[in-house]
């Protein structure tokens, strides 16, 4: 099956996604769009040369007449983070950008599924919802999906157990109101909290560690690898290449993305981060999981905060 997506943004993230994408075989054709056309020609052209060794596929650079026919429209465009900034900073910028964007883009595709990626995720999502009048199925952010592959990644080190066994995830902003879902979390199907007991040998138990210690972990790597190396780049870019291969999937996939929330958890007009069940028709429902009290009030929490800068 061929599987069209066009990248807005040929930055640092929009450029890994776009090889992620077909070094994955999540994409047979992907068109990569930027202001600077000279950086998109060169990422395309330098990513062409190693489809060779790839499944049948292509990449081009182009503009928006080209995206004619995508089935999916992944926007990384915007100013990322300097060391210390927060995402919520980034706003005012980056809501022009994606207003422009959100004027071009819907005239050639408009029945494409779109992913928005920039900074910051949840609010540009609102904003291109807002401005392009699609249906909330059909738009939304990456979100905490990110967060999430970054906590299982360290649940699994504390562990030691293999990451794809561990099952836990982060809700709420993408950014400094984000909170682990403590209540459900499991490591091979086991409640997190009754693990330790259900381990038979004292050998296997996990490194001490906090909670606490964790959500900082998953807040901050982030600002910790911008600081080290300026950009974030290979962490989103799987992150989009697997939604891409989730919603080309036959079946519906759970997933932390970033939706319009209209009275789910008792929120509504904000898009933030709840367990939702993608396909290929975008988000087909929110699943209102059950949390505890003190989780339901920094979902809440979450939501005001976004609202404040909307």
């Amino acid at each position: 099956m061929s599987t069209k997506v066009t990248i807005i943004g040929a930055g640092g993230v929009g450029a890994t996604t776009a090889y992620s994408l077909l070094a994955c075989d999540a994409a047979t054709e992907v068109v990569l769009i930027d202001v600077n056309k000279d950086k998109a020609l060169g990422e395309a052209l330098d990513i062409k040369q190693a489809t060779p060794f790839l499944e049948n596929s292509d990449i081009y650079a182009g503009d928006y007449r080209d995206a004619a026919g995508s089935q999916f429209v992944i926007i990384t465009s915007g100013i990322g983070r300097k060391p210390g900034q927060t995402r919520l900073e980034l706003v005012q910028t980056n809501i022009g950008i994606i207003k422009q964007i959100s004027n071009e883009i819907v005239k050639v595709a408009p029945n494409a599924i779109y992913i928005i990626v920039a900074n910051p995720v949840d609010i540009l999502t609102y904003a291109f919802i807002k401005y392009t009048g699609l249906p909330k199925n059909q738009v939304f952010g990456t979100g905490t999906v990110l967060d999430t592959i970054r906590l299982r990644t360290r649940l699994s080190e504390i562990y030691n157990v293999n990451k794809q066994q561990v099952h836990a995830n982060v809700l709420g902003e993408h950014g400094d109101t984000s909170f682990v879902a403590w209540s459900s979390a499991t490591i091979a199907g086991v409640p997190l909290a009754d693990y330790n007991d259900a381990i038979a040998s004292a050998y296997n138990l996990p490194n001490e560690y906090t909670r606490e210690d964790v959500e900082t972990y998953v807040r901050k790597s982030g600002g910790k690898i911008i600081s080290r190396k300026g950009c974030t780049v290979y962490g989103i870019g799987m992150t989009s290449t697997h939604i891409v291969k989730s919603l080309s999937g036959n079946a519906e996939t759970a997933m932390t993305v970033s939706s319009l929330h209209e009275g789910e958890y008792g929120i509504s007009d904000v898009c933030l981060s709840s367990l939702s069940l993608v396909d290929h028709t975008g988000v087909r429902s929110i699943i209102t999981q059950k949390l505890t009290d003190e989780e339901l009030r920094k979902m809440h929490a979450s939501a005001e905060a976004l609202k404040e800068v909307i």
